[in-house]
Order: C-alpha cells, then structure tokens, then sequence
C-alpha cells in the first residue's frame, strides 16, 4: 500500500485543521488514497473537544507575554503543546481499508514513537490504562490525540517531543496530568541528536512501518 505525504513547515493549527477537513473528505468520497501530514506548529496549546480548558493555567496576559495562542480541536484526549522542534504526524487513513480498529490504530502510533526513541537509546513505553501517549517511566515523550470520522476515517494524530522549549509545559495540566513530567527525545538520550528533520523522517519511517505502507512525498498541488 502507497501512501503520499505532505510536508509543511509551521503550519497553523487553524491551516492544518481546514487541511485535514479537506483531506477527510476527500478520503471518504475516494478521490484520494491514506495521506500523511508531517508538521510543526508555532507554538500553541491546543485542547480537545471535552474542551478542559480548566487545565490552562496562564492568564491571557501570560498567553500574550509567551506569544502562545489557545485553540479547541475536534480531536479526543486533554490539553497539550505543540511547538518548534517537536513533531507531529496527522494521518489520514481509512481504518476500513486497512482492517484495523480503533485500539490497534492508536498502538500502531505508539509503537510509531517507541520504535524511532529506540533509535537513539530511550526505552519508552505505552499501553497504558490510564494515560495515553508515550512514556520514559513517568516523564511523557509523546502524546496522542485522534479523530475517527464515520466510524473509518482518522484524522489528528501525535506529538513526538524531539528538542521542544518544555517550560511551554509548566503553563499547563499536561494532558490533565497533574503529577506527571513532559519530557524529550534530546533530554532523555546520551546520543548527539542529528538535525529535527532527520528524526522526524525516521519518525515517518516507523509509522510506515508500523502501518505496512509505502512512502512517497507529494506537493498540494497534486491533489487539486
């Protein structure tokens, strides 16, 4: 199975919604095959469609001070951060086509994260009851939020913490966490990190793989 993916360099969370939106429907009508969104965000704290925004701790002041904006996604799980150095991953798969489930699908993006921390020397774990995402004992290395559409079609996806400014975090509940750490693949590693983009292609790499697909990077246009 091919799967096109699309590149874009902080992006706003208000360009890759209406992208994704465009995308799903797309997908479901057929006009296009499983694609892939590789991104980062300025940065932004972003909230799910519980909308716990009791778990945003700055004032607007502060908001204003850091430079953050606060946005509400139709995506499951708590608040969270995304930022430069840090990279995000929106799939657009049909879960249908694919025979996968909703609990398969979210392991698969676990594994996506374990597998590229493996890479450099972190041990890190999910499959966790009780709190989503990725961890290194008890400091979070990523974070999982997702969206599926008419029982088939995902959208929204992770966050892999790969160098972010983690004092983004302390203006937060992470995830509604309260007594958990956030931290990063350059923090939790005795590896020199290359460059963001070469691990966000070996983040890639481990999604393809742990979906069975093929890559191949395509521009918007080719999907006009």
């Amino acid at each position: 199975m091919s799967q096109p993916r699309i590149t874009l360099s902080k992006a706003t969370v208000d360009v890759a919604l209406e992208l994704q939106r465009l995308l799903v429907e797309r997908r479901r009508a057929g006009l296009i095959g499983d694609t892939l969104l590789s991104l980062q965000h300025p940065p932004t704290f972003t909230v799910g469609k519980r909308k716990t925004l009791q778990n945003l701790l700055a004032t607007p002041d502060v908001l204003d001070k850091l430079g953050v904006e606060v946005h509400v996604a139709d995506r499951g799980g708590d608040i969270t951060f995304h930022g430069p150095r840090q990279a995000i991953l929106y799939p657009i798969l049909s879960l249908k086509d694919m025979k996968l489930g909703a609990r398969k699908y979210v392991e698969g993006l676990e594994d996506t994260m374990i597998d590229t921390a493996s890479l450099y020397g972190v041990r890190a774990q999910g499959r966790f009851k009780t709190r989503t995402g990725v961890w290194v004992e008890d400091r979070k290395l990523g974070a999982i939020g997702v969206r599926i559409s008419s029982g088939s079609i995902t959208s929204h996806g992770l966050a892999f913490n790969i160098d972010p400014d983690l004092n983004f975090f302390t203006h937060i509940v992470p995830c509604g966490i309260s007594d958990k750490e956030v931290t990063s693949l350059k923090k939790e590693t005795q590896i020199t990190l290359p460059d963001e983009h070469v691990v966000t292609e070996q983040l890639i790499e481990s999604f393809a793989t742990a979906f069975k697909l093929e890559k191949r990077s395509i521009d918007l246009d080719d999907l006009q």
